[in-house]
């Protein structure tokens, strides 16, 4: 069990430790944000709205989630039958 706990964490830091080069941009979109202030357009601004827009979202649903899951969830007005008799925690 030792074995498989410390090859997954030796795996995740492996994957942290390696950068891979990757292009994460079309060219169209990687021009339009180069050229995009340069030449007074207003095309990259559109274009870091909408990668907030998309980074966003999930947090909003998730926070919705956990919102609903709350109000739906939670107990309310629970009574406890303790007896009256003193108890000790030893």
């Amino acid at each position: 069990m030792k074995r498989k706990i410390i090859f997954v964490l030796f795996l995740a830091a492996l994957n942290f430790v390696t950068v891979l080069q990757a292009n994460a941009q079309c060219a169209m979109c990687s021009i339009n944000a180069e050229q995009g202030n340069k030449n007074g357009n207003t095309v990259s601004a559109g274009l870091n709205t909408g990668v907030i827009y998309l980074l966003a979202i999930p947090y909003l649903m998730a926070i919705v989630v956990g919102v609903v899951w709350y109000k739906k969830y939670r107990k309310k007005n629970v009574h406890l039958d303790m007896k009256k008799e003193p108890f000790n925690l030893n």
